[in-house]
């Protein structure tokens, strides 16, 4: 197997038609599977995928029957991945999972050694401030370039997944696997990916500045543990 591209779904049973509509070119490719994460999901996201998996062979789905965190899903995902290059995405459609044909295009020209992971572009100007503030503040406490941490896809050879220690179940994940990228000497590439609205439902954390505080909160906690494990 090729590529394994992993999408952990929570509650997202409104976009999945959609969803599985733009993964079909992808997973119809030779040597390429989607694994589509039920991440604990508490509405029809079961029945959905019954209903339409069958139309889609490429695709497959898993179930974790506890929500445990974003990077939980993701994480349960990969461990069941069979690809050479793994890599993740959102299923909530405000990035194309068809992105990924592009970072696998920078691995045929790079070669498989390589950190893949998209630049968002086309979002609210607030939420670029954010994620600017974000950016300057873990690279300066990591002493590492990490912008726009949590864009999508992002994409890395089975050998470097197979090396990573006891990482976050949450969406400190993002930051976790790009700073070991970037420590362990892999060459980042970076492309752009236009960041849309959703496109049924919304968002699990990014309502309002009370659950980005709490966002904030987290991952300035995790960053914290890593820069005294880096200092140790």
């Amino acid at each position: 197997m090729r590529f394994s591209l992993v999408i952990p779904c929570y509650n997202e049973a409104t976009n999945l038609p959609l969803l599985l509509a733009r993964c079909a070119a992808l997973a119809a490719m030779p040597e390429v599977e989607v694994i589509l994460v039920d991440n604990g999901s508490t509405d029809n996201t079961p029945e959905v995928f019954l209903d339409l998996l069958p139309m889609y062979p490429g695709c497959r789905a898993m179930r974790v029957e506890k929500n445990q965190g974003y990077g939980y899903g993701i994480l349960s995902g990969l461990r069941a991945a069979k690809g050479e290059i793994l890599g993740w995405t959102h299923a909530d459609m405000q990035t194309d999972p068809q992105d990924a044909l592009i970072g696998l295009e920078l691995f045929e020209k790079h070669g498989a050694d390589i950190f893949v992971k998209g630049r968002r572009y086309g979002r609210p100007y607030a939420d670029v401030v954010f994620t600017v503030g974000m950016s300057v503040f873990e690279t300066f406490l990591l002493l590492r370039p990490l912008w726009d941490i949590n864009a999508q896809p992002t994409m890395f050879p089975r050998k470097f997944f197979e090396t990573w220690s006891s990482p976050p179940c949450d969406f400190s994940l993002d930051l976790y696997a790009y700073y070991q990228a970037q420590a362990q000497g892999f060459k980042v590439y970076r492309f752009p990916v236009r960041f849309g609205e959703r496109a049924h439902g919304v968002s699990h954390w990014n309502v309002n500045w009370a659950a980005k505080w709490k966002f904030i909160r987290r991952t300035v906690d995790f960053s914290l543990q890593l820069r005294k494990k880096i200092s140790a």
